[in-house]
């Protein structure tokens, strides 16, 4: 097997840093432009990492000199590693050979920042209006998916503040959900409150067998915010999400398994490569008629039968003004089934 896993950046991790290593870093949000006041000061050479950059759609830029660390979006906090600050760093769009790969990278728990949030946004939608992405997988690395939202950045949030955030927050989720392609979640490690929410925004998911999956924000006095409620229960059936959103506890892969949270638990050095193998099939697909059957079972699981077959009849008549269509069926009458070289158009 050839498939070469996206690049993962070393970092260090907040055990790794003594006290002098670590210093204080404010940032505030101003006019969609990142502000830093570093305590390095100065504009620094950085730190040898290579640095990903993203799709460039958001405006504004990281200023600022030094170190950055994994911070908290408003307010101050604590470096606890090195990464140069930049407008798409932490979540980047590789694509090989028909297939996408939406890449966390926030070490070392790949928290879901608001920064990672805008990113995710700006990514996922690049990945549906590419035509030459013809599957998604979403991935946070060997060791983690993703640990959830970030809380210290939370614990200063208003009502008026999370009135704003939860919104961002879902539409980022929102946008993954719908990206027309079949996607998969490449599952390593945890998947804890929001990444465990953008777990189900998938149409599959892949997970290792140490890998932890959970709704846990019931111990911190609040609910999930970005699709758990929602998602899960439609996945999973209600009593079944119900007693892990109530409780908040984890459960493993082979558990996962058996509920239907995941789809396939194999050894977690295979996880990417097995996720990828999944959609491969679909990389010379007809494109549109797999986002229709997608669009067609998706709108029809939040109407009632009578709306949802009326969703089906007008995807399938759509599919007949498309080449992939023509060509399907000339390929069966000429040659039989499964051997038509689709255009995606």
């Amino acid at each position: 097997d050839q498939t070469t896993k996206p690049q993962t950046q070393q970092h260090l991790s907040p055990h790794e840093l003594t006290p002098d290593e670590c210093h204080q870093t404010s940032i505030e949000w101003h006019e969609g432009t990142r502000v830093a006041e570093s305590g390095d000061g100065g504009a620094g050479a950085g730190n040898g990492h290579r640095t990903a950059r993203g799709t460039g759609k958001r405006k504004g830029g990281a200023r600022g000199g030094g170190k950055w660390g994994w911070m908290d979006d408003i307010g101050s906090g604590r470096d606890c590693g090195e990464w140069s600050a930049a407008v798409g760093e932490l979540v980047r769009l590789e694509v090989e050979a028909g297939i996408g790969t939406i890449r966390l990278d926030r070490p070392p728990m790949n928290a879901l920042s608001r920064q990672v949030q805008e990113e995710l946004r700006d990514v996922a939608e690049e990945a549906s209006e590419r035509a030459d992405i013809r599957a998604v997988i979403v991935y946070g690395g060997e060791k983690v998916f993703a640990a959830g939202a970030d809380v210290k950045e939370m614990t200063r949030w208003s009502y008026t503040d999370v009135a704003d955030a939860g919104a961002r927050l879902q539409s980022s989720f929102t946008a993954v959900a719908k990206i027309g392609k079949p996607t998969v979640a490449a599952i390593t490690g945890y998947a804890l409150g929001g990444g465990c929410e953008l777990a189900l925004c998938c149409d599959f998911r892949v997970a290792g067998d140490n890998a932890k999956l959970g709704q846990p924000e019931v111990l911190l006095g609040v609910i999930p915010g970005a699709g758990g409620t929602q998602r899960l229960p439609r996945l999973i059936g209600p009593s079944k999400a119900k007693d892990l959103i109530y409780t908040g506890r984890f459960v493993g892969a082979e558990e996962a398994l058996a509920i239907g949270l995941v789809d396939h638990v194999v050894a977690p050095d295979d996880v990417y490569t097995h996720a990828r193998a999944l959609v491969e099939r679909y990389a010379n697909g007809p494109a549109y008629a797999l986002r229709a059957a997608k669009e067609a079972i998706d709108s029809g699981l939040d109407v009632d039968l009578a709306a949802g077959l009326e969703i089906e009849r007008l995807q399938f008549a759509g599919l007949f003004a498309t080449e992939d269509r023509a060509i399907g069926m000339a390929s069966f009458v000429e040659e039989g089934p499964g051997k038509a070289k689709f255009l995606g158009r």
